[in-house]
């Protein structure tokens, strides 16, 4: 169960089943009468998982992303992954520690990790940003990704920021070149790549390590090339609107999904992958094996063009099809007629 301070307004009834089912938990060795109304009780709270988490409106999702308690890189990193040896800095400036790179074991694979990580303190969501990297952040992934394909080895990319650092200091270090860099570097890197969304995948932040051979998102994870609260900032001037910004944006998993932005959605636990930890740890790592066995060891160059293709391909086009429903509406109506106007007369010799 959530922290207190962690709670989800829409998630209400969830928490009280719950409290309720505790209550009743403690009894049970006392009165085993109870536990009639237990079993009642916890098929009342599956249904109603269910139906809250399968009505969840764009905004809710996007709570859900960012939920506190929702596993985190460093989380997939111990229950996913077998001897996870972490690599620092960017032989440039520093190390950010808003993205972790490093050597694991995935099974019997070998590959190199970049994840956002966004700290689960206070003291380590100002170490990390909350997840917002810098340009050594972005110069220390690619650098990891060209070592990784040196030795033939796969990068997995685990997605989970509102953005790139905005800061000053990002902007002078050139933080949109070393972006559009490594989407660049990672469009023709010969190695195969899988990238995850596994929380919030927002603007240049999430594009900076989020070309692959396989996109895929966790079922209640976002990914937009602006939050909500921005985007309402940018239309309406006031973040009130966020709510039908996230409408707007398309950016949870089924409408990606359905725009051919991502390739596969991975399904939750139910009630969300924050309460459950190591069920969707299990689901995420299935997989990544799965996505694995498909890419390794395919011709490189075969690789290269179909993740080209893959990018170009990618979306839907509305006015076209607007465009030829309006084409094919108009052929089935018959021919128009013109006629004058009633207050006119017909004169045959102006005519």
């Amino acid at each position: 169960m959530a922290g207190n301070d962690n709670l989800l307004s829409f998630e209400k009834p969830i928490y009280e089943l719950e409290a309720r089912l505790e209550q009743l938990d403690a009894l049970e060795q006392q009165d085993a009468g109870v536990r009639d109304e237990i079993r009642q009780l916890r098929r009342e709270l599956t249904d109603l998982k269910k139906k809250i988490y399968s009505q969840l409106t764009p905004w809710e999702t996007v709570q859900v992303a960012r939920h506190l308690d929702r596993p985190m890189t460093s989380d997939y990193l111990e229950l996913v992954f077998d001897e996870f040896i972490e690599l620092h800095g960017d032989k440039c400036f520093g190390d950010d520690r808003a993205i972790r790179t490093g050597w694991a074991k995935l099974d019997a694979y070998k590959v190199m990790v970049v994840g956002h990580q966004r700290g689960k303190t206070v003291q380590e969501r100002r170490e990390c940003n909350c997840g917002c990297a810098h340009p050594e952040g972005y110069r220390k992934a690619i650098s990891k990704m060209r070592l990784a394909a040196k030795f033939h080895l796969p990068v997995i990319c685990l997605i989970d920021t509102s953005g790139a650092y905005p800061g000053v200091g990002a902007e002078e270090r050139g933080q949109a070149q070393v972006i559009a860099n490594s989407m660049f570097e990672m469009s023709r890197l010969p190695t195969p790549i899988i990238c995850v969304v596994i929380g919030e995948g927002g603007s240049g932040g999430a594009l900076g390590i989020g070309v692959g051979d396989r996109v895929s998102m966790l079922e209640h994870a976002c990914y937009s090339v602006i939050s909500p609260e921005g985007c309402a900032g940018i239309l309406w001037k006031s973040d009130a609107y966020k709510e039908q910004a996230a409408q707007a944006l398309k950016m949870t998993s089924a409408d990606l999904l359905q725009l051919g932005v991502v390739d596969e959605v991975i399904r939750e636990p139910l009630g969300g992958a924050h309460r459950d930890h190591h069920r969707m740890a299990g689901k995420l790592k299935l997989h990544l094996r799965s996505k694995l066995r498909e890419l390794v060891g395919q011709p490189i160059d075969q690789l290269l063009k179909q993740r080209y293709e893959k990018f170009r391909r990618m979306g839907v086009f509305l006015e076209r099809a607007e465009a030829h429903q309006e084409a094919t509406s108009a052929e089935n109506q018959p021919p128009k007629v013109e006629t004058q106007p009633s207050d006119q007369t017909f004169d045959p010799v102006s005519r």
